[in-house]
C-alpha cells in the first residue's frame, strides 16, 4: 500500500486525527473511551499501510506509557497541593485575597490564568500552568469547565518560550541543526547558527506580541458567553481597556526580552513584569468598569460545568491579614521559586537531570526509540516537596493528610485511564516512519503543502498547531516540522526564519486543544469525561490565533496590496475593532446601569 499517491496517503494519515475529533469532540465520548479507539486505529494504519515494524510500534507505545506516567506524576502533585490547602483550610484565604484585589471574575481570570499562568509556563512548561491555574480558579469559585477553558486559552502566547525557552532551544534547534541547507543559508547571511536561532526567536516574539495582546480580551469574552447568566460576549468585552492593558503588560516586555536576552526569558520574566504592573493597577481601580461581573449562583450552573473537585465557597473569611495571606500563598510561591531554580541555576539543573538521576531505556527493541524519566526535574516532584513543607507550615494532622491523599489518588485513577492510551497513540503516530514512508505527520504536512503553494505562510501556523494537537507539545511539533517549514519557505521564495517562526507560533496555539493538555487540565478539577466539550470551546480561538498569525506572515512576505495576506489581516483587524467597539458600548451600558442603581 506504500505505492499509494500522496493525496491518498495524506488522507489516511489524517484518520487518527479525524477519529479523535469525531468521537471526542463531535460525539463527545469521554477520552477514556475515545483514545483507546484512536490508539487501535493508529496502530493498524502504522502496521498495515506504513509497514512500520511491530517492534517499532511497541517501542513507541512503551515510550508513550513512560511519558503518560510522567504526566500523571505532575497531575497527582498539582491536585495533592490543592487538596492539601483545602484540608488545612487556607484555600479560603487565597480566595478572599483575590476578592480583595477585585471581586470581578473577569479580572481574576486575567490575573490568574493569563499572567500567573504565563509565569508558570515560562518556568516549567509540561502543562504545569493548567495544572496550577485551573484548580486555583475552581478554589476561588469558578465552575470547573470555565477554569479549564480559560487556563487552556492562555496556553498559546507564552508557550513558545515556555520551560525557559525549550520549544525554541530544543524543538526548533533539533529540527534545524546539522541540516546542510540551513548551514549554507546561515553562512550566506554572515551569522552564526546561534544568532540565526535567536533571529527566529525574535520573529516568534513579534507574531505572539501582535496576536497575543488580544488573548485576555478573547478569553474573558468567551468566558462570559459560555458561562455567564446572560450568555453574552459583550459582558466580557466590557473590560476591553483592562484586558488590552494586561495583554500589553506581558507581550511588550516579552518581545523586548526576546530581542535582548534570547528565548529563555520572554515568558518567565515578561509575565513577572506583567504581574508587577497589573496587580497594583487593579488594586488602584485602573482600566476597570464600575460594575463587577460574576458567574450565576452555583445552583444555576449546568451539570456540564461542574467537576468533582469541590471547595466550600460559603466558608470564607471576611478579612484576611497580610501575614495570613502570605502564609496561604506560600506554597505557590515555593513552587514558583523551585521551578525557577531548577530551570535556571545550571549546577542544580545539571544534577537533577544527570544520568544518575535519570531512569531510561535506550534503543527499545532495537528500534532507535528511547525513553527516559527524570523524576526530580518534573514539576510533580516540586509539587510533592511543597506539599511536605505544607504539612509543617500549616501544622496538619494525620486525618487532614490522609484525606488529601485519598482525594488526589481517586482523581489520578480517572486521568490514568485516558492518558495511558492518548500518549502511546501520539507516539505511534509520530514514530511511524518506515523504509518506504516518512512518519505520518510529515506525509500529512506534505499533502497539505501541495494544496497551498505560495500561500503556505498562511497555513504554516495551522500545521504547527496540528503537530501540537497530535504530539501534545510545542517542542515536539517544532522538532517534527521546523525543517519541513524551512524547506517549504525555500521552495516558494519566502524568508525561512519567518516561516519557521510561524511554525513555532502555531505549535504554541495548538496547546489550547491538544488532547494531553485537555485531559491533564480536566483531571486536576475532576472534569474527566467532558474533554470533547472543552475542545469545542477552545478550537475557535486556536484557529483564530493560527490564521491571524498566518495572515501576518503572508503580509510580511507580500507586503500591503491586493493579496490574500492583506485581506486576512484586514479581516482580523476589522473583527478586533468591532469587538472593542462592542466593549465600549457594553462599558457605557454598565456605567449607565450602575448610575441608575
Amino acid at each position: 500500500m506504500t505505492n499509494l499517491p500522496l493525496p491518498m496517503l495524506s488522507l489516511i494519515a489524517l484518520i487518527p486525527i479525524a477519529i479523535v475529533m469525531l468521537f471526542l469532540v463531535v460525539l463527545r465520548w469521554p477520552a477514556k473511551k475515545a483514545m483507546p479507539l484512536a490508539y487501535g486505529v493508529t496502530v493498524i494504519i502504522a502496521f498495515v499501510v506504513w509497514s512500520t515494524p511491530i517492534g517499532q510500534i511497541s517501542a513507541a507505545s512503551i515510550h508513550g506509557l513512560v511519558t503518560a506516567v510522567n504526566l500523571l506524576f505532575i497531575v497527582f502533585g498539582a491536585i495533592l497541593l490543592l487538596n492539601t490547602l483545602k484540608a488545612c483550610g487556607d484555600i479560603h484565604a487565597i480566595r478572599q485575597g483575590f476578592v480583595d484585589i477585585s471581586p470581578d471574575r473577569r479580572v481574576q481570570a486575567v490575573i490568574i490564568a493569563w499572567l500567573f499562568g504565563s509565569f508558570i509556563e515560562g518556568a516549567a512548561g509540561f502543562g504545569a500552568p493548567a495544572a496550577i491555574a485551573a484548580p486555583l480558579l475552581v478554589a476561588i469559585g469558578f465552575p470547573a469547565m470555565a477554569a479549564v477553558v480559560v487556563a487552556l486559552i492562555i496556553q498559546s502566547t507564552p508557550v513558545s518560550f515556555g520551560a525557559v525557552g525549550t520549544p525554541i532551544l530544543v524543538g526548533v534547534n533539533t529540527g534545524l541543526s546539522g541540516q546542510p541547507e540551513v548551514l549554507a543559508l546561515v553562512e550566506s547571511l554572515g551569522m552564526s547558527y546561534e544568532t540565526y536561532l535567536k533571529v527566529i526567536g525574535v520573529s516568534v516574539a513579534t507574531f505572539h506580541g501582535i496576536v497575543g495582546t488580544f488573548v485576555p480580551l478573547v478569553m474573558v469574552a468567551l468566558m462570559t458567553k459560555y458561562f455567564g447568566k446572560n450568555r453574552s460576549f459583550r459582558e466580557g468585552l466590557a473590560i476591553w481597556k483592562y484586558a488590552l492593558f494586561a495583554g500589553l503588560a506581558f507581550t511588550l516586555p516579552s518581545n523586548l526580552l526576546a530581542r535582548l536576552l534570547g528565548p529563555e526569558f520572554p515568558s518567565l520574566l515578561g509575565a513577572l513584569i506583567g504581574l508587577c504592573l497589573v496587580v497594583p493597577a487593579t488594586k488602584a481601580g485602573l482600566f476597570q468598569p464600575k460594575k463587577n461581573w460574576s458567574f450565576p449562583d452555583e445552583g444555576e450552573w449546568e451539570s456540564e460545568w461542574k467537576g468533582e473537585l469541590q471547595v466550600d465557597s460559603h466558608d470564607h473569611e471576611s478579612k484576611v491579614s497580610g501575614a495570613h495571606l502570605f502564609k496561604a500563598w506560600s506554597p505557590y510561591l515555593i513552587v514558583a521559586c523551585l521551578l525557577v531554580i531548577t530551570r535556571t541555576v545550571k549546577p542544580v539543573k545539571a544534577f537533577i537531570t544527570s544520568d544518575s538521576m535519570t531512569v531510561g531505556w535506550a534503543d527499545i527493541f532495537g528500534s532507535g526509540i528511547s525513553t527516559k524519566s527524570q523524576p526530580l526535574y518534573l514539576p510533580g516532584f516540586i509539587f510533592l516537596v511543597t506539599v511536605v513543607l505544607c504539612y509543617a507550615i500549616f501544622r496538619m494532622n494525620g486525618d487532614q493528610i490522609k484525606r488529601s491523599l485519598r482525594e488526589s489518588g481517586n482523581t489520578l485513577l480517572g486521568a490514568a485511564s485516558a492518558l495511558v492510551f492518548a500518549v502511546p497513540m501520539v507516539q505511534v503516530f509520530i514514530n511511524s516512519k518506515s523504509d518506504q514512508l516518512a512518519q505520518m505527520p510529515i506525509v500529512l504536512a506534505d499533502g497539505i503543502s501541495s494544496l497551498f503553494g505560495s500561500l503556505w505562510p498562511l497555513v504554516a501556523p495551522t500545521v504547527g498547531g496540528i503537530g501540537a494537537f497530535i504530539a501534545g507539545s510545542n517542542t515536539i511539533s517544532n522538532m517534527l516540522f521546523s525543517f519541513f517549514q524551512f524547506s517549504m519557505a525555500q521552495k516558494i521564495g519566502a524568508t525561512e526564519s519567518v516561516v519557521v517562526a510561524l511554525q513555532a507560533v502555531g505549535g504554541a496555539a495548538g496547546n489550547m486543544i491538544c488532547v494531553h493538555n485537555v485531559v491533564f487540565a480536566s483531571a486536576t478539577v475532576g472534569l474527566l469525561g467532558k474533554e470533547g466539550s472543552v475542545i469545542r470551546k477552545t478550537l475557535l480561538p486556536m484557529l483564530g490565533y493560527s490564521l491571524f498569525a498566518g495572515g501576518l506572515g503572508l503580509l510580511y512576505m507580500n507586503g500591503f496590496g491586493a493579496n490574500v495576506g492583506t485581506v486576512v489581516v484586514l479581516l482580523f483587524t476589522c473583527l478586533l475593532v468591532w469587538l472593542i467597539a462592542q466593549g465600549v458600548k457594553a462599558e457605557k451600558d454598565e456605567l449607565a446601569s450602575s448610575s441608575d442603581t
